[in-house]
């Protein structure tokens, strides 16, 4: 089979289908309701019309209910792959499926869900719900032939058109911050600066001094004035990567500099201008934060203006061949006639046999090692295996950074990427064990 009929067998395999309406391409996916058959909103009834559907006592939510024994934020119903995955979103009473608790599970085509006092019908329907998507199968330096990406590429395209606040959302590794330059490149302040910083990597006491600057003498070790984050990105934009990340001392202070678009920089009562385009991205669901009561919901608001969901690897399987080929264009390597043995030796069949936890950037990663080694090495669930280190004769200094990076990647995997349990697991500082992420292209 030709790499194109791998693709186009692929993408007949992904959630929902794609056809054309009035000029433009469109994603359709079946539609559900959500009916209340017993508790304080009895009768309430939702209809879906997008791919996903938030159940909750807030205001933005999709099924609003007035149920005090239900949370904020209670849970959540998507669309994976073309089947309804329900997701409780750390809610107090939790969330029950045909009588059975549940923080994530698949939802059959009829089933009864249970949050606090509340009973919801859930039925799926015939009928579909047709989503727009961009004709592009690229955006900025991401690449997306399957139509979830493309979903995603049209609602990049708005928010560059605009100067609106966006919240990115997604796994490790789906490519958060390539979606921000992306977004930037494409904006009217594309000129201007691309400042990042990451919320996770700066300890929380020198935080503040990261975004806002500081005055000289401000606290110890401030010999000179320094200009933070805000006022070097004035005229472009401010990226704030891991914001979840964000200690909630330092939340209400970057509330006010969103709202007012002024910041105070540290040792002084002076209140200056900027004229930022904020986007934000995190792994973590800040929903389920803020039921925590560890993030603030008016900031959550101020961010999430738009939102935006970047979609795991393993639900896009039609990209793995698109994305091997630009990675390695990336890497100067693809038109290498040494290595076309090794690309044509990554097939669609081999790629896709795993999951791909790491996403974009676990694949980035593996690339990386089978060209270090010049030869396929196996994957997890290929059931190929891994040669021994001794037999790819490899320099000691690269031997050690290759099983390095593995230890990161398996350390990041069994603590469900919390840096801050892996530092602890690890028995690291967790500012040494960013630099380690960052120094192997993991964070």
């Amino acid at each position: 089979m030709s790499e194109r009929d791998q693709r186009d067998e692929s993408s007949r395999s992904s959630s929902g289908r794609t056809r054309e309406l009035g000029g433009g391409d469109v994603l359709t996916v079946q539609r559900f309701v959500l009916e209340v058959t017993e508790g304080p909103d009895q009768g309430t009834r939702f209809e879906s019309t997008g791919d996903r559907a938030v159940i909750g006592v807030d205001r933005t939510c999709g099924m609003i209910l007035t149920d005090e024994t239900v949370s904020r934020f209670h849970c959540e119903i998507t669309l994976a792959r073309g089947r309804p995955l329900l997701v409780d979103l750390g809610s107090r009473n939790g969330t029950l499926v045909d009588g059975v608790q549940v923080l994530q599970a698949f939802v059959p085509p009829t089933a009864l869900i249970r949050l606090g006092r509340t009973t919801v019908r859930f039925e799926a329907e015939d009928h579909q719900v047709e989503i727009p998507i961009s004709p592009r199968t690229s955006f900025g330096g991401m690449v997306g032939h399957a139509p979830v990406m493309r979903a995603v590429f049209a609602l990049m395209e708005r928010a560059a058109q605009s100067d609106v606040t966006v919240l990115l959302e997604g796994e490790t590794g789906t490519g958060k911050e390539a979606a921000a330059r992306a977004i930037h490149g494409e904006s009217a302040r594309k000129d201007a600066p691309f400042i990042v910083v990451d919320c996770g990597a700066v300890p929380p006491d020198l935080l503040e001094s990261e975004l806002f600057g500081h005055e000289k003498g401000a606290f110890t070790g401030a010999t000179q004035s320094r200009v933070g984050a805000f006022e070097a990105a004035h005229g472009g934009t401010l990226f704030l990567d891991e914001i979840g990340e964000l200690s909630l001392d330092l939340q209400p202070k970057l509330l006010r500099a969103i709202e007012r678009r002024e910041i105070k920089r540290v040792g002084t009562n002076l209140y200056q201008p900027v004229d930022v385009r904020l986007l934000a991205a995190t792994n973590r669901d800040l929903r389920d934060e803020v039921n925590g009561r560890r993030f603030r919901s008016d900031l959550y608001y101020r961010l999430a203006v738009l939102e935006i969901r970047l979609p795991p690897l393993r639900e896009r399987p039609e990209d793995l061949l698109p994305l091997r080929d630009r990675i390695l264009e990336d890497l100067g390597l693809r038109d290498a006639p040494e290595l076309q043995p090794l690309v044509r030796a990554l097939p669609l069949q081999v790629l896709s046999r795993h999951t791909w936890p790491g996403n974009v950037r676990e694949l980035r990663n593996y690339l990386e090692r089978c060209l270090v080694l010049r030869h396929a090495v196996g994957l997890p669930d290929s059931g190929g295996g891994q040669r021994p280190l001794g037999e790819a004769v490899l320099p000691l200094r690269a031997a050690r950074d290759l099983w390095q990076r593995e230890y990161l990647q398996d350390l990041l995997t069994r603590t469900g990427d919390n840096v801050a349990a892996a530092s602890r697991a690890a028995g690291v500082d967790r500012i040494h064990l960013y630099r380690l992420l960052r120094k192997h292209g993991l964070r």
